[in-house]
């Protein structure tokens, strides 16, 4: 499997500055069990998967751990990739 991935250095202008974080856009969701283990194998605090039908962004976050609920700041790193 392929997946494109965009690895982030967010509140930041400067690369290796800010919080390293990835965005992994989607067709259509992967299963709980292969979202966490992208996001362990990434190894970074959180990763964001999102798919965008037009109208609406659906997103996910995790850590290396879990499942995260929706937090604010998440948009922004998105929108900034």
């Amino acid at each position: 499997m392929k997946l494109e991935l965009f690895q982030i250095d967010s509140f930041t202008e400067e690369i290796f500055r800010g919080n390293p974080a990835c965005v992994v856009p989607l067709k259509s969701w992967l299963s709980d069990e292969m979202l966490l283990k992208i996001a362990r194998e990434n190894a970074v605090a959180e990763t964001a998967f999102f798919i965008d039908n037009g109208t609406t962004v659906h997103l996910r976050w995790f850590t290396p751990e879990i499942e995260m609920d929706y937090v604010d700041t998440l948009p922004w790193r998105q929108r900034t990739v």
